[in-house]
């Protein structure tokens, strides 16, 4: 059964970073293209990156460029989104998803399966 969690979520000052993780098992990661999204109540998840698995490219969310980074330990079968210079609209739960179309044609959430259950971050002074 394929299954992904997500953690190293927390309560982090605005500048501050966080690093989170996406574990998963019952498949190998690097076989996948997966992505990141965020979502916070009300609204609807927000595709934040998507990492290629066949060149390691990775698509950034407009809001995200240039502050977040992706990044895979494939012994770890464990993939990184690294965020710094985090501000307040940053807060969200986020999650790690695999993109059923395996690869990053596509960052909308229903493009995406095999969802972990989400780890908060808060971005707040």
């Amino acid at each position: 059964q394929m299954r992904l969690v997500e953690s190293g979520g927390a309560l982090v000052q605005p500048g501050g970073s966080l690093r989170l993780s996406c574990a998963a098992s019952g498949f190998t990661l690097d076989n996948y293209a997966i992505g990141w999204f965020r979502q916070v109540p009300g609204k609807e998840r927000e595709g934040v990156s998507c990492i290629n698995n066949r060149d390691g490219r990775t698509v950034y969310g407009d809001s995200v460029k240039g502050r977040f980074t992706n990044s895979r330990d494939n012994a770890k079968n464990t993939m990184y989104l690294q965020m710094n210079s985090l501000k307040p609209e940053d807060s969200a739960v986020y999650y790690c998803a695999t993109s059923l179309y395996n690869d990053c044609r596509s960052t909308v959430a229903t493009d995406f399966g095999s969802w972990g259950q989400g780890t908060r971050v808060t971005v707040s002074s």
